[in-house]
């Protein structure tokens, strides 16, 4: 008997490349033959979204908040099972996206941090790499200290390299600067981290361009995984 395929719905545009970039990775490592095994998807790629880091940072965020639980019904009046959301930052508002559906919508940060927990050895500091707005809402940090490890932020100095990173780089279309993304990676290594999550779907994009450590998990690949599972396809490496 064949397994019952779901549609999955997808929160994107935040960015445009990050969510191009999860389509091919769900294609990708979704295990089919033929067409009709991959997982129906409906991707609602909503570009014009509000900055979320600024609406964290600023507490206005009531607009941004009204849009995400519209996009959220949109897709589940269109008849999909799950709900993927490909930006970390905007999990802050994780809680009032769920709410306003009656169908689960996938936490990627904590789906995150308990893979790192179950598939590294003996993980004890995770670091986060993720946008101001991601860090100062500590969602992962919660997400730690709920797993039983220790969260690790980069110095102020070194949080500069990963914004500019992720707007100055990636979010304009260029492929990133290897030089900051090794020196924020240094750093957490020197802070005696076993983990490094790549809690930005733009640093899925980095990951895409360039090799990173082993150490690093990204988020992105945790919520692909998930996705598929959830969709009733078989997820393949």
């Amino acid at each position: 008997m064949e397994n019952k395929i779901y549609k999955l719905g997808v929160i994107g545009g935040m960015g445009p490349e990050a969510t191009s970039y999860f389509y091919d990775c769900i294609t990708g490592h979704t295990e089919a033959s033929c067409d009709q095994e991959h997982i129906d998807m409906v991707i609602l790629s909503h570009a014009t979204m509000p900055d979320r880091t600024e609406a964290i940072i600023t507490g206005e965020d009531k607009h941004l908040i009204e849009l995400l639980k519209e996009d959220a019904r949109t897709l589940e009046q269109l008849g999909v099972a799950n709900i993927a959301i490909t930006c970390n930052t905007s999990h802050y508002f994780f809680k009032h996206i769920q709410k306003a559906v009656n169908i689960p919508v996938i936490n990627m940060i904590q789906e995150s941090v308990n893979y790192a927990v179950r598939n590294f050895e003996d993980v004890k500091r995770i670091g986060i790499m993720a946008t101001d707005g991601t860090i100062n809402s500590r969602i992962y940090h919660k997400a730690c200290k709920e797993a039983g490890v220790i969260p690790v932020k980069p110095s102020a100095e070194r949080q500069q390299d990963v914004m500019s990173l992720i707007y100055d780089d990636i979010k304009a279309g260029k492929p990133g600067d290897r030089k900051k993304f090794d020196r924020v990676m240094k750093e957490f290594m020197r802070k005696g981290c076993d983990v490094v999550i790549l809690a930005c779907t733009e640093l899925s994009v980095f990951k895409r361009k360039h090799e990173v450590p082993s150490m690093c998990l990204d988020a992105m690949d945790v919520l692909v995984r998930e996705s598929i599972i959830r969709s009733g396809a078989t997820y393949k490496d």
